[in-house]
Order: structure tokens, then sequence, then C-alpha cells
């Protein structure tokens, strides 16, 4: 059976065997984007289309552990992406999904949790997976997708070649981001606690935070180590030089943040104005606004 006819029968398996929302038209642009890429070893990626128009969006990247047991994933994209996850996956093994790990609550990570087995465990940090209970997808489905094990701050699944080291070191993207560790390959994916080079989405109604962010990053950097390759939310693989720098961006982001809310400025007006990104090079300046409002508002809450 070709690809095509397998994807095909996959989406119409999808469709007869689960409960949720409608599903959105995949389109040619975020499939083509949507690759599966070698990692080390037994870890592959399955990239997001992320530089593409909105109604061509798939997700975050998805990371594919081939274990002895069976296929560990960490985080599902968007609602409807679950058939090109197993096909992607079926270009490499015949193993079957056992295990999927989610960074943190947001549906282009978690979406497609519920297109799964009910067999297929699923864990998270505690927080995030009250965070996932408010979303419409897990609603829709009757609550299948949510995270069946969670852990407070660390955890740690399978041995040797197959281990995964979880941690959680405060806020950040959210209140529940997952640092996933596959300490045998000296790889770690950052879920969007290292989305992409700008200022990041600061999800204040999932208890994200601005002022704690780089704060984050420093705990990470000074409990794991052996780290050679990290997985970003968005994007490409990225090394922990940009994690530690994208560390920096970020306390020199809010402290600019913090003199221009001094100074009497809009939020508005200090998106426009700060200029950090020029001391990064290849950074941008797409998500200034959002961030900054978000980091404005934590510091209202402060007085």
């Amino acid at each position: 059976m070709t690809r095509g006819l397998v994807l095909t029968a996959l989406l119409g398996a999808a469709a007869a065997s689960i409960a949720v929302a409608p599903q959105q038209s995949l389109s040619p642009l975020a499939l083509h984007a949507t690759k599966i890429q070698h990692v080390r070893e037994n870890l592959y990626v399955i990239t997001g289309s992320d530089r593409v128009p909105a109604d061509a969006f798939s997700g975050g990247n998805t990371a594919v552990l081939v274990t002895d047991a069976g296929v560990v994933i960490v985080d599902s994209k968007l609602p409807g992406w679950g058939p090109v996850i197993l096909d992607r996956i079926r270009s490499v093994t015949d193993k079957p999904v056992t295990m999927i790990i989610n960074t943190h609550t947001h549906a282009d990570h978690s979406g497609s949790n519920p297109f799964f087995d009910s067999t297929v465990e699923i864990i998270a940090h505690e927080n995030t997976r009250a965070n996932m209970a408010r979303m419409d997808v897990f609603r829709d489905s009757g609550g299948r997708g949510l995270p069946t094990r969670t852990y407070s701050e660390r955890m740690t699944v399978g041995t040797g070649k197959d281990r995964i080291d979880l941690y959680y070191f405060g806020r950040g993207h959210t209140n529940g981001d997952t640092w996933v560790v596959f300490p045998a390959l000296r790889v770690m994916h950052a879920g969007d606690m290292f989305a992409r080079k700008d200022a990041p989405t600061l999800d204040r109604s999932n208890g994200g935070s601005g002022l704690a962010f780089a704060d984050t990053i420093g705990r990470a950097f000074a409990a794991i180590g052996g780290i050679d390759i990290v997985i970003p939310g968005h994007g490409p693989l990225r090394t922990p030089a940009e994690l530690q720098e994208y560390q920096r961006f970020m306390i020199d982001f809010v402290a600019a943040a913090r003199t221009a809310k001094n100074a009497g400025q809009s939020a508005d007006e200090a998106a426009a104005t700060i200029d950090v990104h020029t001391k990064y090079p290849g950074y941008t300046n797409e998500r200034y606004p959002a961030a900054v409002r978000a980091i404005y508002d934590e510091l209202d809450d402060q007085r």
C-alpha cells in the first residue's frame, strides 16, 4: 500500500473512531513541512509548519523515541494531525505508540492526543493536566487524551538507552512546562520554553510568567548537563549555547520592558521602541507586543 493510501486510510479511521471537534482541513503546505527528521540513533523529530500562513499551521515539534517497548512521542500537534504523526512514524518503525509526553497544555502541542489509542499512557506536569482539562478539545472528547499520569518536580521513565527524564523548574511559558531529556542521546526537548528566537508567548491564563522566565531557564541549566542538541517547541534544532543566549535575551527583554513602563510608556509604545533584537542576530520582534503587554500586566499585579 502506498504512503498516500495509508494516510487516507488513517484519516478515515480517525474520523470513525473518535468523537472530537470536526477535523480541520490539512493544507498541502503544512503537510509538506511536517517531515520526520533523524536526530540521533533511535530519536527523531516530526517537524511542525511554523513560518507559514496560520491556516496551514500544524503545531509544534514532535519528538519520536523508538524504544524496545514501543514508540514514545513528545507533543502531538494540533487536533487532526494524529494520522499524519502516525504516518511519519510508520516510515521509520512498525512499533506502536505506547506513550505521549506533553511539554505543556496548548493545543498545538497536545491537540491530537485524543486520536491515539486509549491504552497509550499520557504524561504531563500536574499543572498541565489541570490546564488541559479546561480545553475544548478534551471536553469534546469526553476527557479522552488527558494525561493519565502526572508529576510535580521530576519523573524518570524507561531505562538505559530508552531512559527519559522529565523536569519542572517553574513558571515560564505556562505554569507546567516540562523539560524532556533523553540522557543516553544527550538531547533535550525544551517545548515552548524555547519556541523560537523572538519574545515568548506568555500565557498568563495558564500561569505563565515573563518575570520568572529567565530564572526558570537558569534552573534548567543548573540541573541538566551533558546536552548537545535542543529540540525547541518550534523551528530547527538548536544548541545549548543558543538556549543560554535565549536566557540572556529574556533578561534583557524583561529589563527593557520594565524600564519602558517606569518611564511611562504604554505597552504598545514600549513594544514599538524596544530594540533588544539588534543585540541578538537572527532574532525577530514579531511577538514583542503580546509579550510586553503580559509583562506589564504582571508588573501591575506585583503592586
